[in-house]
């Protein structure tokens, strides 16, 4: 079988997905892919356990990252590939972003608390398979609880940027995630654009000049969210820049059991090859390693 599609955007148990690093890996060899990167959130502890099962099973697996930035447009999102192993510095990151989630996390409960909605710190700690525990977590202790019916209502009423019990988080600026990203010679990618709030043409052309000053290598045009409309406007938008082309599903596994691995919402992405054969000859004429 000839593998012609792949996916850079992936989440494991380490981070807020249900498949472990290797099941994800498995995963992938199954629904075909050539490649897959794994991108947890503020952590790369799934990477050698992906890694050694990518060899074992001849997949080409990418090691990549996810983390947050401030924007005045709100949270952005910034996808790191081909991350070495942490230096001193990202791992002191690492640790501060962890530290950041945990105050928020205790600051949300609170909030849930006093509407009469109580949910224990444990509970979401045992929902959580790593270091990086999150709104996502809290979001499944929430359903059962019997608080809601699913991750999509937590998010929508209580914690998601509109919800009653929203808890911003302290983030980096767009300089320091590029600059962090950038000094681990990652390629930096702007994770699915058109889901930040108001997203239009306009205010994503205005976004990508600053951001490509900075250091920014691509744009996650192909997403799971992401309309066909959405996807032209991304491309088009990354070719004006002069900025590289990335893309993946945002797998969770069963957290997001509407999303598939390297074919989105019912089949409604494909990332073809080629996508990643250009970022690496752009690692390559920088003179950086794959």
């Amino acid at each position: 079988m000839q593998r012609i599609f792949i996916d850079l955007h992936t989440h494991s148990t380490v981070s807020d997905g249900t498949d472990s690093p290797a099941e994800l890996v498995r995963n992938a060899v199954a629904s075909g892919l050539a490649a897959v990167a794994l991108t947890d959130h503020d952590t790369l502890d799934g990477h050698g356990e992906a890694a050694a099962e990518a060899a074992r099973l001849g997949i080409r697996f990418v090691s990549g990252i996810e983390i947050a930035v401030r924007h005045e447009c709100g949270e952005l999102h910034l996808v790191g590939l081909w991350m070495p192993a942490p230096s001193v510095r990202m791992r002191e990151a690492l640790e501060s972003f962890r530290r950041g989630r945990q105050v928020r996390n205790l600051e949300i409960l609170a909030s849930l608390g006093k509407m009469g909605l109580p949910v224990d710190l444990n509970e979401v700690l045992a929902y959580s398979g790593g270091e990086t525990v999150g709104r996502p977590h809290i979001a499944l202790a929430m359903k059962h609880r019997g608080y809601v019916q699913n991750r999509r209502d937590a998010f929508t009423l209580y914690i998601g940027q509109n919800g009653r019990a929203f808890v911003p988080r302290a983030l980096m600026s767009p300089e320091e995630g590029i600059g962090l990203l950038r000094g681990e010679g990652a390629t930096v990618v702007l994770a699915h654009p058109c889901l930040f709030h108001n997203m239009g043409r306009q205010m994503l052309d205005r976004m990508l000049g600053p951001l490509k000053e900075l250091g920014l290598h691509a744009v996650e045009a192909y997403h799971s969210a992401h309309s066909s409309e959405q996807v032209r406007l991304c491309v088009d938008l990354a070719a004006k820049h002069g900025l590289l082309l990335s893309g993946g599903s945002d797998y969770h596994g069963h957290n997001k059991e509407n999303i598939q691995l390297g074919s989105g919402v019912r089949g409604n992405l494909r990332v073809p090859v080629y996508v990643l054969e250009k970022l690496e000859a752009h690692r390559r004429e920088l003179g950086l390693p794959l």
